[in-house]
């Protein structure tokens, strides 16, 4: 592909003051920074909760107004907890085409201001709607996920403690993320049941943030070399087998072949881990182990920093933080830093040749991998 990226933005994440748009400004002001502030005739905007007093929140032109691009061409994207993997790749696409010589992808997400209740009510909106009228939440779901992984395999729920404990040491490291502190194994055992065997800990954080890429049309620096999406059946009944995403694995499927590599050249990977068991399936659904057997990826380290293969070297959804629009883009900015080498204090022990980002809409029913690919030393 013919497309790489020129710089990333990367704001705080946690629990943030600001507007959506002032969020989403911030990180595009840095990425913006990044190209010396160079034209862009491409803004592709993502969120999927944003609402002004009125009803939906007109993001895409307040956001060019706010940064001077009202003569770029816009896009405004939404795949629920994917919103921002699918903007990168619109932008992708975009240039790809000709249509665009540079893009600047935006994807934010304002939470934390709205009552709890009210919240899990808008994200089950990305659940059938026969499940969200029996009263079925996403955590609730991924309970039943994690449950059937757990009894397939015969494994205890305390496997599921070392995702956390892994996601909230890497998110010590990361100036950014919103859970900084470190957890004990046992300290995730005895938090708060929400939906056994899922606990409080499992659980990613409700998020404010936001994440900016500049693409260009052009080869240097970090490449995309493949993309991949997946769809899934919407309802989990309609499902053959709930301890693998099926779409997952056509859009793994899809990146590795386009990018015309194997699992065992990708040095880096941020996966999708709203919930810690998610991380497990995601792990041996994108071929790294097979099934059953990404717990003992966990257990022995091989996933840390200096590991077989650095997973969520930013502290992934559970520590980084999950603003559900921006997570996505976020992943992707992420591995970007590992391939440059600007990784700072997130930098793995050996800089990556080739990263992956993963990235899952709703409970899997629609979800996308990028591959990105560092040229020269």
């Amino acid at each position: 592909m013919n497309v790489r990226v020129a710089s990333v933005g990367v704001g705080k994440f946690g629990k943030r003051t600001e507007g959506l748009v002032e969020l989403a400004a911030e990180a595009a002001g840095l990425a913006l920074e990044g190209i010396g502030r160079k034209p862009v005739d491409l803004l592709v905007a993502g969120t999927m909760l944003a609402r002004g007093p009125g009803g939906p929140l007109p993001l895409l032109p307040r956001l060019a107004g706010r940064l001077g691009l009202e003569s770029a061409t816009g896009l405004r994207v939404e795949a629920a907890s994917a919103t921002g993997a699918m903007a990168f790749h619109a932008a992708v696409e975009a240039i790809e085409s000709g249509r665009a010589q540079r893009a600047l992808v935006v994807a934010v997400e304002k939470m934390t201001d709205g009552a709890t209740a009210d919240l899990t009510r808008d994200l089950a909106a990305a659940l059938h709607e026969s499940e969200a009228a029996a009263g079925a939440t996403m955590v609730g779901l991924g309970a039943l996920v994690a449950q059937r992984y757990l009894q397939r395999h015969q494994l205890a729920s305390d496997v599921l403690g070392p995702v956390t404990v892994h996601d909230r040491a890497m998110a010590g490291r990361n100036p950014r993320a919103h859970l900084t502190g470190p957890v004990t194994g046992a300290e995730v055992a005895a938090s708060r049941p929400i939906a056994l065997p899922l606990r409080l800990l499992h659980c990613a954080p409700i998020s404010d943030g936001a994440a900016a890429v500049v693409l260009e049309k052009g080869r240097g620096g970090v490449g995309v070399l493949g993309l991949g999406q997946g769809f899934d059946a919407l309802r989990l009944i309609d499902r053959d087998d709930l301890t693998t995403f099926v779409a997952t694995r056509r859009a793994a499927k899809q990146a590795y072949e386009q990018a015309h590599l194997t699992r065992k050249e990708v040095g880096v990977v941020e996966l999708h881990d709203a919930f810690a068991p998610l991380a497990l399936l995601h792990l041996e659904d994108l071929g790294f182990c097979g099934p059953g057997e990404a717990p003992g990826w966990y257990a022995h380290g091989w996933v840390a920093p200096d590991g077989r293969l650095p997973v969520n070297p930013s502290g992934g959804l559970l520590g980084r933080g999950h603003p559900v629009g921006a997570s996505g883009l976020a992943a992707i900015a992420e591995v970007a830093r590992q391939l440059e080498g600007e990784a700072g204090p997130l930098a793995i022990a050996r800089r990556p040749r080739v990263g992956l980002a993963h990235s899952m809409a709703g409970l899997g029913a629609q979800n996308f991998v990028t591959l990105l690919g560092a040229s020269g030393p």
